[in-house]
């Protein structure tokens, strides 16, 4: 008697959590995050800055489709060409297929080969370099919307920890432009990670500045960027497409900009 009651409230349990997960995807799917950032404010110009080929769909598919699909102009800013293996080449024109898979043209992909920002887990960026490479794309193509990794670096990668170091020192010292919003992607427990779509009611309880929520669709598209990246598909990438938390859902966290006023031209 006892086990049947466990049993009756365990089934109780997972059926309102998924009664649960159902509401709170439609919600989230009503409210396009990123989308309604800038509701009014004029087009969206966004900036992803990554750190290696394959982290614009790894980590920020989810985000990527929705601007894409919000008619935003999206580009993205490489800081290396993965060449850990010495795949660089290779590793560069799988990118440019990802991204046309996602929707951004290769005129807007930008690819960095600088002997100083290695492909290196053991290697320390300089945060100069870094911050004056991602300075210059925001005054070149006047962005008002910077996305990229926070200080976990999602993976916990040096090299994505170094990007954020370089945005956060440009927010702080006043060489963010008026108007440009700097989203950093939020780094989760590596349970949360794995959840897949079942994550979701974690992320809409926990408050943050941006959520981003994909449909069957959109998750096609994001699977098929990854495929795309062949010399990386060992057998746990094919898991983390399957199983990833970041392949359905991102959320964001608004970094603190201090401006003055500065105008892009």
């Amino acid at each position: 008697m006892v086990e049947m009651c466990v049993v009756l409230y365990l089934a109780l349990c997972c059926f309102s959590y998924c009664i649960s997960l159902i509401f709170i995807y439609r919600r989230a799917r009503r409210r396009r995050g990123l989308g309604s950032l800038r509701a009014g404010s004029g087009s969206v110009r966004a900036l992803l800055v990554t750190a290696h080929p394959d982290d614009e769909c790894m980590f920020f598919a989810p985000a990527v489709l929705q601007l894409v699909q919000s008619g935003a102009a999206v580009r993205l800013l490489c800081l290396s060409s993965g060449n850990y293996y010495n795949q660089g080449a290779q590793r560069k024109k799988e990118l440019l297929a990802s991204c046309a898979v996602l929707g951004i043209p290769a005129s807007h992909v930008t690819v960095v080969e600088n002997k100083e920002l290695p492909d290196d887990p053991k290697a320390e960026w300089s945060t100069a370099l870094t911050s004056m490479l991602i300075h210059k794309h925001i005054k070149t193509h006047s962005i008002n919307m910077v996305l990229t990794f926070d200080e976990g670096g999602v993976s916990g990668h040096t090299n994505h920890i170094a990007i954020y170091r370089a945005v956060s020192h440009l927010a702080s010292s006043r060489r963010i432009p008026e108007g440009c919003q700097v989203l950093t992607l939020r780094t989760i427990s590596i349970l949360r990670k794995y959840l897949s779509i079942l994550e979701l009611p974690i992320s809409w309880m926990l408050s943050s500045s941006a959520c981003c929520v994909v449909g069957a669709e959109e998750y096609r598209i994001a699977k098929e960027a990854m495929l795309c990246h062949r010399s990386q598909l060992l057998w746990f990438r094919r898991l983390y497409i399957l199983f990833s938390r970041y392949m359905f859902i991102n959320t964001f966290n608004a970094v603190a900009v201090e401006t003055k006023h500065v105008k892009i031209y």
